[in-house]
């Protein structure tokens, strides 16, 4: 009995050990493509969105919207924003569109040590808080938010984003 019970144990492990494996080795698919530049219009709707979810919060933060070839549409900083907050959102929006994904990304991947730790040296943002904006499948800008803790610039920048749908 007891070396059936140890058998049927190491087949299990086998099992999960094979899954976690294969499951690894799945590529992730790629990123979305550049899309059209944002437009003034839209623009306007993430910052609404963005600034309205920091003012609900009293949360002060500088918001920056970039278009897709990274260049500035709109800048905000909220009341008593620290300023220094203006660059970083710049720079978490550059990362989101220059990389094509959310900051969040590298952030948890710093966070996983090992080699992932050159993303150090990049000169791109890990910190979570630049978000692709997306429309049509296709990237059309990005936001960027700082001035609090990073999952509330996050927060705050997916709430513009969610504004313009």
């Amino acid at each position: 009995m007891r070396k059936a019970k140890l058998l049927s144990l190491a087949l299990g492990s086998a099992l999960l050990f094979t899954a976690t494996v294969a499951t690894a080795q799945t590529p992730a698919p790629p990123p979305p493509a550049y899309g059209l530049p944002i437009t003034l219009d839209q623009a306007k709707k993430v910052m609404a969105g963005a600034e309205a979810e920091a003012k609900k919060n009293n949360w002060p933060v500088a918001i920056v919207i970039l278009d897709s070839g990274g260049q500035i549409v709109m800048m905000q900083r909220l009341d008593n924003t620290q300023w220094g907050s203006s660059d970083i959102a710049k720079e978490k929006a550059r990362s989101a569109v220059a990389l094509r994904r959310p900051t969040k990304a590298l952030q948890d991947a710093i966070a996983q040590g090992g080699v992932n730790l050159r993303f150090l040296s990049t000169g791109f943002s890990v910190l979570e808080g630049g978000i692709p904006i997306i429309a049509d499948g296709k990237i059309i800008g990005s936001i960027g938010v700082s001035g609090v803790m990073s999952n509330q610039d996050a927060q705050t920048a997916q709430a513009g984003i969610d504004n313009l749908k």
